[in-house]
Parts: structure tokens; sequence; C-alpha cells
């Protein structure tokens, strides 16, 4: 694989690209050019910058090379100029080798390479603004960029704002297609403000009026963070903010689906995320039951709602088979990988074969579309009200596209909620007390006040919360040796109480220990 192999499907030349008029077969030799010396004079950069950014998804793998998949001039740049230019890419990085040194997604398999496309916005300038030094990616040597100099265009003001405005005037350029929604009112010229907490995508909040979201790592289909707030929009649930406007990069081909690229959506300002309000609580030694039921509540209309919207499905004995099978090959790699696991793995593989056994003997149960990727940084408390509201509805980035759409229990997200509980109260040094436990019961009274109670069902959530768990072992043992005990706690706790509706409600055995470095706040949800 070259390291710079152009594609041009979809690519907009313009005065960057290609400022030839000449015949049509002497254009797109020219632009083929233009693109094979533009993206030659960008590997060097990029394969430097794309590992540093805490997006980019490769990390412990080396870049092989380079493809182009478009290139669009948004705004053109003038040499001689203070005016900015922005240049939109969507870059397909080559990499050989499976990660060694951190986790994929819950089921995913171990692949010999990967291909993973990414959404690269590059500001172009003669000179840097000392400001906008941070945002640096390098100098080109050669191609059409010769010369400049080229940066994270997000950090720029400038092109933040000409993003929010392509978006209020929707229309086509290229093969970028921007859509508001019918009805939506954008004001012009809010100020914006990149975030800097995100971590597989960007944002940028808009005059405390709207955020964008842009996703890095993009791929064909519609992302689930537009289709399901949409959905639940229509349905008038007013549980998550509904999107505003969204853009789209739409390839040549029959069978091509657009791939998302942003999603615009009212920003809550003032709002709190449950995280840092649970961490709060713990600082005071204060109750959060009541916050815990309501957001339980919050989360079973979310799931109604999107049951009502959205096509479900029974799982019979083939899928539950096929679940309990897959969650027992995860924790036997994770016991392979993890010694500390190795002593529970019998106990805890119980909970799936008891899973299993209900399929056989005739058992089902209803799976729907969910959030996927359910804990406590996904929840805001907004300031107006003090309701719940649900976000980020992308699911886990790391799992295939496909995957995060397919229908799968409730059970699921209600076990993220309910481990991300045990990790606050690690976190805010409460793991020896019975505040987890309080919490946990809470949301899952909150919960049944709506959608049914999920302790119904101990099975279905003990094997879910078992499996979130295992995946937890793995992740805190490669990554942070020192969170080890907190998930193992769980797995005590776990393998020890085979009745499940005794394990799902429990509060994690004392002599389980705390986490190191627990005086260290993480600044979102470690269990996410």
């Amino acid at each position: 694989m070259s390291d710079a192999a152009p594609s041009r499907r979809g690519t907009t030349p313009g005065p960057l690209l290609s400022s030839v008029r000449a015949a049509p077969a002497g254009a797109a030799q020219r632009a083929d050019a233009a693109e094979a010396g533009l993206l030659a004079s960008l590997v060097p950069l990029l394969a430097e910058w794309l590992p540093r950014q805490r997006w980019f998804a490769g990390k412990g793998r080396p870049i092989t090379g380079f493809t182009l998949v478009t290139a669009t001039e948004l705004l053109p740049h003038t040499t001689g100029t203070t005016t900015p230019g922005l240049l939109h890419l969507l870059v397909r990085a080559h990499q050989t080798g499976s990660p060694t040194a951190r986790p994929g997604p819950l089921d995913a398999p171990v692949h010999a390479g990967t291909d993973d496309c990414y959404q690269l916005l590059l500001g172009i300038q003669d000179v840097l603004p000392p400001h906008l030094a941070p945002a640096l990616i390098g100098r080109p040597s050669g191609g059409p960029l010769h010369g400049r100099t080229v940066y994270e265009g997000l950090a720029d003001p400038r092109l933040a704002s000409l993003l929010l405005e392509r978006l209020r005037v929707p229309g086509r350029l290229g093969p970028l297609r921007f859509t508001r929604e019918e009805g939506a009112v954008i004001a012009a010229g809010l100020a914006p403000k990149l975030l800097t907490a995100e971590q597989s995508n960007s944002s940028v909040v808009y005059g405390e009026t709207y955020i964008l979201k842009l996703f890095r790592r993009v791929c064909p289909g519609t992302n689930p963070d537009l289709e399901l707030p949409r959905a639940l929009a229509a349905g008038g649930c007013a549980r998550v903010p509904a999107p505003a406007a969204w853009f789209e990069a739409e390839l040549p081909g029959p069978d091509t689906e657009p791939l998302t690229l942003g999603v615009l959506q009212p920003y809550l300002p003032g709002s709190a995320d449950g995280w840092q309000l649970a961490l709060s609580a713990l600082a005071v030694r204060a109750d959060f039951t009541a916050s815990a039921r309501a957001l339980g509540h919050a989360t079973a209309e979310v799931h109604g709602a999107l049951a009502e919207a959205l096509p479900t499905v029974v799982l019979r004995r083939p899928q539950l088979e096929h679940l309990a099978a897959a969650m027992t090959r995860r924790l036997d790699a994770a016991a392979d990988a993890v010694p500390a696991l190795r002593p529970y793995r019998a106990a805890l593989r119980g909970a799936y074969d008891e899973l299993a056994a209900l399929g056989r003997a005739g058992r089902t149960w209803r799976a729907q579309r969910i959030h996927g990727d359910l804990h406590l940084g996904q929840a805001l408390r907004t300031a107006e009200d003090g309701r719940w509201a649900l976000i980020d509805f992308e699911g886990e980035p790391a799992r295939p596209l496909a995957e995060r759409c397919r229908p799968q229990p409730a059970a699921r997200d209600v076990a993220g909620m309910l481990r991300s509980f045990d990790y606050a109260a690690a976190v805010g040094r409460a793991s020896g007390s019975t505040w987890s436990a309080r919490a946990r019961a809470a949301f899952c009274e909150g919960y049944a006040a709506v959608h049914g109670d999920p302790r119904e069902d101990p099975e279905l959530l003990r094997a879910h919360e078992t499996d979130k768990a295992v995946y937890e072992v793995l992740y805190e043992a490669r990554h942070r040796p020192d969170w080890l005990p907190v998930p193992m706690s769980a797995i005590r706790r776990l393998a020890d109480s085979p009745a499940a509706g005794e394990a799902v409600a429990g509060a994690a055995r004392p002599g389980g220990g705390t986490p190191g470095r627990t005086d260290e706040v993480p600044e979102s949800d470690p269990s996410a």
C-alpha cells in the first residue's frame, strides 16, 4: 500500500486542488495529480499528528499508509491574505497488526489490520497567529499546500463559525450535504467554543445555544446519534435534545450509504452530568437515591419511546444461545489475559449458562434499540427544570456500526448504569458503604415505575452486568492497574451470589479493596 494513494471518490476540485480550465479529460488528469500531490505532502504530517489525537482509534499500531477518500474546500485560501482557508478531508488510515495495548469493543474479533476513515478539518494560513499555535499540524513540503501552514480548523473561531453557517443554509458542496430539520431556526453569528474534554469525537458549542458534535472516525450508514434522537423527537420524547441540523458525505456507488459527519443539537447550558453530580453528593456524604430514582424514570421513558418509534424483535433460543456464547468467549479471553479473573471464571460462566438454559426452556425476551453506552456521564440534569436528559446515542464507537444499530435487551443499558454507580462509589471513597446499593436500587425503582422492573428479569440483567464487569477488568488491567479492584469487587459479588436478584441489587462486598489514586477524580465516568 502506497503512503499516498488518492481516490477520486467525491473529490471536489477547487482553486486549491485544480485551477485548470481545460477539456474534461485534461481537467480530470490535473485533478488526479493535485490529489496525489495533496495527500503526499500531508502524509508525514498526519502520520505524526493523528496518533496524538485523543479520538484516534488505532493507538499502539503503526500507520502504514493513507488513502484520500474526499477533499472539499469549504473556504478557499488565497496566498498573501490573512483570511484562513478550510479544507474538509475524509482520509483512510491503513494499519496492520492487532492492538496489544488497548482493548477493543466487548465482542470485537481480533483483526489482522484495520482501515479506519477519519474526518479532518484543516485550517490553512500563510502564517499561523500565536493564539492558534497549539493547533499546528505542520507545514507541507511540496504539493498544492507547499509553503502554507496547516492546523486543526475547529480551533479557529472563524472556521468553526463557517460550519454553523453551512448548517444554517442547507445545501450541497461536492460530496457534502448539509441538512436542517424542518422548522428549526438557527441564529447567525453565534460565537463558537471548541470543547476539550471529548474522547472519540469533537464538539463545538455555539453561543451556549447549540452544540455541534463532529464524528472523527466515520463509516457508511446513519450514525445512531442522529437516527435515535430524530426518532425520539418525532415520537414526542423530550428527554433527548432533538437534532436541528446535520451534515453527511455522499460517495459515488449504487450501494454506498451516506456517512454521518456531524449533528447540531440544542445545548443545555448550566446542566451537570450525572457523574459529577454523584461525586459531589459523595463528597459531602449526601443521599443520591432521589436523583438515581429520577434517572431510572428518565431512562425508562427513553427506552419506552424507542420501542414505540423503532422496530423490536424477540430473542428466542438461537439468539439467547448466541448471546451467551459471545459473553463466554469474552470471559475466557479476559481470564486468559488477567490472572486475577481466573478463579471466578467458572462461577461467572454460570450466569451465561443460565441464560442459554432459559432460552432452551422456551424463555424469550424483547430486544429493541437502546442507548448502547449508558453511564452517569451520558445523563445531564438540566439547570432550568432539574430534569434528566440523555445524550450521546452513538453507542460504543469501537463497535461496528451495524452492531450498534442492532436491537438489544434494554437490560444492557441498565447494567451499564448500575456499574457506573459502583465506579462513582469507588472514586468517592464510598465503596465499603451502602451508597452504591441504595443508588442502584433507587434507579431500578424509578425505571420500574415506567417500563417494568429490570430486577424481574434477574438472569438477563445479571448476565449483562457480569459481561460489563469482565470488560472493565480487562480494561483496567491494561490501562490502570491501580483501578483493578473496582471491577474485581463486582466480579466477586457476582460470582459469589448465584441468586441473581441479590447479585443485581447488592453492593460491593467488604474486603474487596478500594482503587488506588482515588484522590485523582477522572474528568469523565471511568466506567464508560
